[in-house]
């Protein structure tokens, strides 16, 4: 049985921070943002399955249990892997979500 995508946006300036959030979940293999950059690091903290991210020109796979620092105004991806669910928080160091999208 496959688990249906999950993905919760939550804009820091919206609660009073000065983060913002994606919390994803799916199982859907291949699926993942096309290219794109922010003008702020993201960061990947994943809890579980597996991506390959594909970070400025570097690609690699991303597990469970690891975190991943994308620097400012540096191309970026990810696809899952599966097979299972891939679990992550994504934080982007803005009050607000500023992404260009590169594809």
């Amino acid at each position: 049985m496959t688990e249906p995508t999950v993905t919760e946006n939550v804009e820091g300036r919206d609660v009073g921070s000065g983060i913002s959030i994606i919390r994803e979940s799916t199982d859907e293999i291949g699926s993942g943002p096309r290219l794109h950059k922010h003008p702020y690091a993201e960061t990947f903290v994943i809890i579980r399955g597996s991506a390959r991210f594909t970070i400025g020109d570097r690609e690699f796979d991303g597990g469970a249990g690891e975190v991943l620092v994308v620097p400012a105004d540096t191309p970026h991806r990810f696809t899952v892997l599966g097979p299972g669910v891939y679990e992550a928080v994504h934080i982007h160091e803005s009050d607000h979500f500023v992404t260009e999208w590169l594809e």
